[in-house]
């Protein structure tokens, strides 16, 4: 259950068998069913998850009903309303899951714990944020520079797993194009 997530850290830091054992206490370990909820706009995000099997997909909605997803989350990513975790503020996000899921959830409490019980885990979150934050500015750049072709061909060469697992108008809600716009880029591409 926790070979995934020691694999995903150790790729970034070096874990001792002891830190690997240590670190199962400070996770719960959680399933959700394919469209049930993990958070809710407007809940307090009360865990940071890291997916160990399935998809989930973070999205708000807006004022006309339309889920916009920010983020699709599968096996070894993390996700979370950040904000809210930080802050303890109401969340603005849903997430849910696209198939049926497993994840090991870490509290607030929990993961404060962590990082001073195992100064190493604060170094791979740390690594873990600055991937994160050069990633989130990457993906305002492929937004406001890209053309739709270029940002449909961004995401099948680095994620083409998604292609199989998230459905097309999903993937066109997280490029910001309209599902009949992916349909002509795919349609063109072949």
């Amino acid at each position: 259950m926790f070979d995934l997530l020691i694999q995903h850290i150790q790729e970034k830091v070096q874990l001792t068998s002891e830190e690997a054992i240590q670190l199962e206490a400070y996770f719960t370990f959680k399933k959700l069913r394919k469209k049930q909820y993990l958070l809710q706009e407007g809940e307090v995000c009360k865990y940071m998850t890291f997916v160990n099997k399935g998809v989930l997909k973070s999205y708000v909605i807006d004022e006309k009903g339309v889920e916009n997803i920010n983020f699709l989350g599968w096996e070894g990513w993390w996700i979370a309303d950040s904000y809210s975790f930080f802050t303890g503020e109401k969340g603005v996000l849903n997430i849910d899951a696209l198939e049926d899921v497993e994840l090991l959830l870490i509290s607030k409490e929990d993961y404060d714990k962590l990082v001073v019980d195992m100064p190493v885990m604060s170094t791979y979150f740390r690594i873990l944020y600055e991937r994160s934050l050069s990633n989130k500015d990457r993906r305002i750049l492929s937004n406001i520079a890209y053309n739709a072709e270029e940002k449909y061909a961004q995401i099948i060469t680095c994620y083409p797993e998604l292609l199989n697992r998230v459905p097309q108008h999903l993937l066109a809600s997280y490029l910001g194009l309209t599902p009949e716009t992916v349909s002509r880029i795919k349609k063109k591409m072949k």
